[in-house]
C-alpha cells in the first residue's frame, strides 16, 4: 500500500486559462486602420459599380489588353536581358582585380543612383541627338525606336540591381562550400555554377521577386516616350473621354498583375525550399 502510494504519479495540474487581452492603444489603432481600409475598399467597389460605363469598357478594353501585352513583354524581356548582364557585373564586383571591380562599381553606382526616367530619356532623347554618328555605325535603326530604347534602359537598370542581389546572395553562402569543393579537386568555375549559384539563388529569390514587381510598376514611365503600354493606352483613353475610371481600371490591372507575380513567387519559394522544411 505504502509502495504503491509512493510510486503513484501526481495528478496533472491544469493551467488556468490566459486572461483576456486588454484593449491596448495598439489594438485600438490597428482595428481602426483595418476598418478604414475596409471602408475605402467598399467605397471603391460602390464607385466602380455606380460609374460602370459599358461603352468605355467595350471601346477601350481591347486597347488595355494590347497595352498589357506590351508591358509584360517589355518587363519580361528587360528582366531576362538584365539577368544575363548582371552575372559578369556581379563577378566584377567580387573580383580582386581593381580595374574590373572599379568598372563594375561605377556601373552599379550610376544605374542605381539615378532615376529610371532620367535613364530612359538619356537613351531616347540623348542618343537621338547623335543620329549621324549612329547611322554611320548602323545603330540608328535600333535607337530610333522608343520600345528598343526603353528595353535597353530597363535592362541596364535592372542589371545593376540584380548584380547587387546576386553578389549579396553569393556572399551569404558559407566559405566552407568553396573549401570543400576545392578539397575534392573541383575547379572554381564548376564550383560556382554547380554548388554556389544554386544555393545563392534560394537566398536571392525573394529580392528578385521584389525587383520584378518594381519593374512592372516602373514600366509606366515608357508612356512618356510614346510607347503604348498599359499606361500609354490609359492616357489615350483619358484624353478622349476625360473619365477618371480610365486610370482607376489601369491601377486595378497593375494591382492584379503584381498579386499574380507575388503568388507565383510564393509558390516558387515553397517549391525550391521544400527540402529545408522539417
Amino acid at each position: 500500500m505504502t509502495e504503491s502510494f509512493i510510486n503513484a504519479r501526481p495528478a496533472t495540474v491544469m493551467r488556468p486559462p490566459a486572461p483576456p487581452k486588454k484593449w491596448t492603444r495598439g489594438r485600438v489603432v490597428g482595428h481602426l486602420l483595418v476598418g478604414l481600409w475596409t471602408a475605402l475598399l467598399i467605397g471603391l467597389l460602390v464607385y466602380l459599380y455606380s460609374a460602370w460605363n459599358p461603352e468605355l469598357i467595350a471601346k477601350y478594353g481591347p486597347t488595355y489588353l494590347a497595352g498589357l501585352k506590351t508591358t509584360i513583354g517589355l518587363v519580361g524581356s528587360s528582366i531576362l536581358l538584365g539577368a544575363v548582364i548582371s552575372i559578369p557585373v556581379a563577378l566584377g564586383r567580387m573580383s580582386k582585380n581593381r580595374i574590373a571591380s572599379s568598372i563594375a562599381y561605377a556601373y552599379v553606382y550610376f544605374f542605381r543612383g539615378t532615376p529610371l526616367i532620367a535613364q530612359v530619356f538619356l537613351f531616347y532623347y540623348g542618343l537621338g541627338s547623335f543620329k549621324p554618328q549612329l547611322e554611320a555605325v548602323g545603330l540608328w535603326t535600333f535607337f530610333r525606336e522608343a520600345w528598343y530604347c526603353a528595353l535597353l534602359a530597363f535592362a541596364l537598370n535592372t542589371a545593376a540591381y540584380q548584380a547587387e542581389i546576386l553578389r549579396g546572395a553569393v556572399r551569404s553562402v558559407a566559405l566552407g562550400q568553396w573549401e570543400g569543393a576545392a578539397s575534392l579537386g573541383i575547379s572554381k568555375f564548376v564550383t560556382f555554377w554547380k554548388v554556389i549559384l544554386p544555393q545563392a539563388l534560394i537566398v536571392a529569390l525573394r529580392p528578385y521577386g521584389n525587383e520584378i514587381i518594381l519593374m512592372i510598376k516602373g514600366s509606366a514611365i515608357v508612356a512618356l516616350i510614346t510607347v503604348y503600354d498599359l499606361m500609354g493606352y490609359t492616357r489615350l483613353a483619358y484624353s478622349r473621354t476625360f473619365d477618371f475610371q480610365a486610370y482607376l481600371w489601369a491601377a486595378i490591372i497593375y494591382l492584379i498583375l503584381v498579386e499574380i507575380i507575388r503568388h507565383i513567387w510564393d509558390w516558387l519559394e515553397r517549391r525550391i525550399t521544400r527540402h529545408l522544411i522539417r
